[in-house]
């Protein structure tokens, strides 16, 4: 495992340099580096650290959720309102509809099976995403209409709903029936989760609060540790509870970091979100090279141009969803085209949930990866690449002034 951590760190980060000097993300080279490293390829990584692939990366992923609950305020959180609950369903379920409605015709499968395979690809990645919208908040770019706000608490409640939903729809693939409490389930797991990470939230800040009057002051490396570990609580939880309530921890974890932010002294939450932004230096060589070594590149090759036709279409009708979140909001033609551009990458959720179909003996099952595979390729470099390059003349940086612009608030 040593060797195989040495292999991702080295290879991950030289191929995410080469990436940058030629003016492309660097996740396209930490992808490009899973796929060669991977099982798939040159099978260079040991099978100990693929078997606990999937931890590590969900590891990632809270560090990079906790930067973002410590960079975002409230305040901020509020202004955007409708939109940002519009966003965290309707542009999934826009795309899922285009899958249900035209995948029959162009992959010649059911209307149910269309459905599964909508749900496995309907979901953004927030480990593309989330990382992008700290670094506008953190550089002001968008910030005077909260727009990677939006973005950010958009995308950290979409993966929520599509998972729920592809639950349901394997259900009624396998012969089951959707009942309604798979439905009520996607707003109990988001109130509950938020619930929970708040209250943690405030019992840490409270803590922190405490062991300062005591004079008995908690160094930030210790917080970091402490947070941390709370953190790997909260998605416990989740997986507890599994069957009995629904809960969701990844919102749980940002809502606890919102929350010690808004409570603690401005100096600490900027130094505990600082350190974060170091751990996350190392995590997403992994989480990305991972996600890479998930990929099994043979299934792209029977994908074909048929699929790669059904991911473009698909992604229209995304991007429709997204139009029709942000109707009504004071948001320019750019920022609304920028908006549409953040919520293209997939990744993550795909690599999680692609081979779900073909493990559990779905006819559909070959079909749904070589789609999933194929569309971690094209959108995660697509999205990515769309963001760092149209993120300056789509957006305004806070403090200038827009052009024909006239309130600057999401309503």
């Amino acid at each position: 495992m040593i060797t195989s951590l040495a292999f991702i760190f080295l290879a991950g980060l030289t191929m995410a340099a080469i990436c940058q000097r030629l003016g492309l993300p660097r996740i396209i080279g930490m992808l490009f580096t899973g796929i060669l490293l991977g099982p798939h390829v040159l099978n260079l990584l040991d099978g100990a650290i693929l078997s606990v692939s999937a931890e590590l990366r969900q590891m990632a992923l809270i560090i990079i959720l906790l930067k973002a609950g410590l960079s975002l305020e409230l305040s901020d959180l509020k202004r955007v309102g409708r939109p940002a609950v519009m966003m965290s369903c309707v542009p999934a379920g826009f795309e899922i509809l285009g899958f249900f409605l035209l995948a029959p015709y162009i992959l010649g499968i059911t209307r149910i099976e269309a459905a599964v395979m909508g749900a496995v690809l309907a979901a953004v990645s927030p480990a593309v995403v989330v990382p992008r919208m700290v670094q506008l908040i953190e550089s002001k770019y968008g910030t005077d209409k909260s727009i990677p706000q939006l973005i950010l608490a958009g995308a950290s409640c979409d993966d929520i709903f599509v998972i729920v939903l592809f639950s349901t729809f394997v259900g009624m693939a396998q012969g089951g029936n959707a009942g309604i409490r798979n439905f009520v389930g996607i707003p109990v797991s988001i109130l509950l989760g938020t619930l929970l990470g708040a209250a943690a939230g405030y019992a840490l800040s409270l803590f922190f609060e405490t062991a300062y009057a005591h004079r008995h002051c908690v160094r930030n490396s210790m917080k970091v540790i402490i947070v941390l570990g709370v953190s790997f609580l909260l998605m416990s939880v989740e997986d507890w509870l599994e069957g009995i309530i629904p809960v969701s921890g990844l919102l749980a974890v940002m809502s606890m970091a919102c929350v010690i932010r808004l409570r603690s002294v401005p100096f600490v939450s900027e130094r505990l979100s600082e350190k974060f932004g170091k751990l996350w230096l190392a995590a997403e060589v992994i989480l990305f090279v991972l996600v890479g070594a998930a990929v099994d590149i043979r299934y792209t090759l029977n994908a074909g141009l048929a699929a790669a036709a059904m991911i473009g279409i698909a992604l229209v009708f995304r991007c429709a969803g997204v139009a029709v979140c942000l109707l009504r909001t004071s948001l320019t033609r750019r920022e609304r085209l920028f908006c549409m551009i953040a919520y293209l990458p997939k990744a993550t959720v795909q690599a999680a949930i692609g081979s779900v179909p073909l493990s559990m003996g779905l006819s559909c099952g070959r079909i749904v990866l070589s789609v999933a595979v194929l569309a971690i390729l094209i959108t995660a470099p697509l999205g990515a690449l769309g963001m760092d390059m149209t993120y300056r003349r789509l957006l305004i940086k806070e403090g200038k002034e827009e052009e024909g612009d006239g309130s600057n608030v999401l309503p």
